[in-house]
């Protein structure tokens, strides 16, 4: 049995999420708070196995519960987000504070039909992933997070590699937060492009609130790639797959596609890794982030055979230790890391600028 606790001030968005969760017997609903402050105290009470959480509630909201719960009393969070311009950025903002993941509220037309399905799913999904007290949520929204304990390098350190081309990022499950302190900790003069695949939610709307959100984040140029676009024209920016595409590069041109899904995602970190190390070889670097399951893996060992400097996010920064762990297994990680030491790592191999 699944205990669930659902926290949303709307009636009618509540017995919409009642209705379909009592389509599967092994979810349980134990409790309903309809505001910030009975969610986090339900939490303590209840302890339940995951939560649905709004972000827009009376009193403290969404974002603000899932930072106290995650502080005192972690548990894996499902945000159930409508498109709302500005609850998407509070959307974004609690899962670097270490919500799991987001489903998008009904729309009201025909996406809506397996709604109740992907709800169930992903609930049972989320529910097993262990959850740590995330640093963000312990220090508060508006600090930075606390660095984590430093990990044992590689015995054996790479001789100096050439200028950087480019440097791949691969994510999933906790992504925006790894994402956030990956590119915030880069030089301010770090003239080398980022090519990002985040596994996220694929409406448009979704879509574009992320790439904003993470430009405020960061301070940096972000913006989706367009089929075609030469990378001699994309330093110093960062660049993310479009929902349901994948991304890669060929002929020195950042290129999308439609093809079909490699471990189920579409875009797959693997298509653009394995791009990467082909096109550039060891002229790149990889970084392989929190997340669940084993996609960018095996594309992250093609680039270190190829002579790139490649990274895995380390456990303890980890909301889910899952690709970043089949990394490290695979031997494809020359640097297990948190993603800030990513970034300062990623500095110092060629600070002045990057050849493109």
């Amino acid at each position: 049995m699944i205990r669930i606790l659902i926290v949303e001030d709307s009636v009618t968005m509540r017995h919409h999420l009642r209705e379909a969760l009592a389509a599967d017997p092994d979810l349980q609903v134990v409790g309903e708070a309809v505001d910030g402050e009975r969610a986090v105290e339900l939490v303590a009470r209840l302890r339940p196995d995951v939560i649905t959480m709004d972000m827009m509630l009376p009193g403290i909201s969404g974002l603000a519960a899932t930072e106290q719960i995650m502080a005192e009393h972690p548990t894996p969070i499902l945000v159930v987000s409508s498109a709302d311009r500005q609850e998407l950025f509070s959307t974004y903002n609690a899962l670097a504070a270490g919500a799991v993941d987001v489903l998008e509220k009904p729309r009201g037309d025909d996406s809506d039909a397996d709604w109740g399905l992907r709800l169930r799913t992903t609930l049972r999904i989320v529910s097993r992933i262990r959850v740590i007290t995330h640093p963000r949520a312990r220090l508060g929204r508006n600090s930075s997070p606390m660095p984590a304990p430093a990990p044992a390098l590689p015995s054996v350190v790479p001789v100096a590699a050439p200028a950087l081309s480019v440097v791949a990022v691969g994510a999933s499950t906790g992504g925006p937060g790894a994402l956030t302190e990956l590119i915030r900790e880069l030089p301010p003069n770090f003239a080398t492009p980022v090519l990002v695949v985040q596994h996220i939610a694929a409406s448009e709307q979704f879509a574009v609130a992320f790439s904003d959100w993470l430009a405020g984040q960061t301070g940096r140029n972000v913006r989706y790639a367009i089929d075609g676009t030469p990378m001699s024209r994309v330093g110093g920016q960062v660049l993310l797959a479009p929902p349901d595409r994948h991304l890669y590069v060929r002929d020195r041109m950042l290129r999308l596609s439609d093809g079909p899904p490699r471990h189920s995602c579409r875009p797959a970190v693997d298509v653009l890794f394995e791009s990467v190390a082909t096109e550039f070889g060891a002229t790149a670097a990889g970084c392989l982030l929190t997340g669940m399951g084993r996609d960018g893996a095996a594309g992250l060992l093609q680039m270190r055979n190829r002579g790139a400097v490649t990274f895995a996010q380390d456990e303890g920064s980890c909301i889910v230790y899952g690709m970043p762990r089949e990394a490290a297994l695979l031997g494809a990680a020359t640097y297990v890391l948190p993603p800030g030491r990513m970034a300062a790592r990623l500095g110092d191999l060629h600070p002045a600028g990057a050849r493109r």
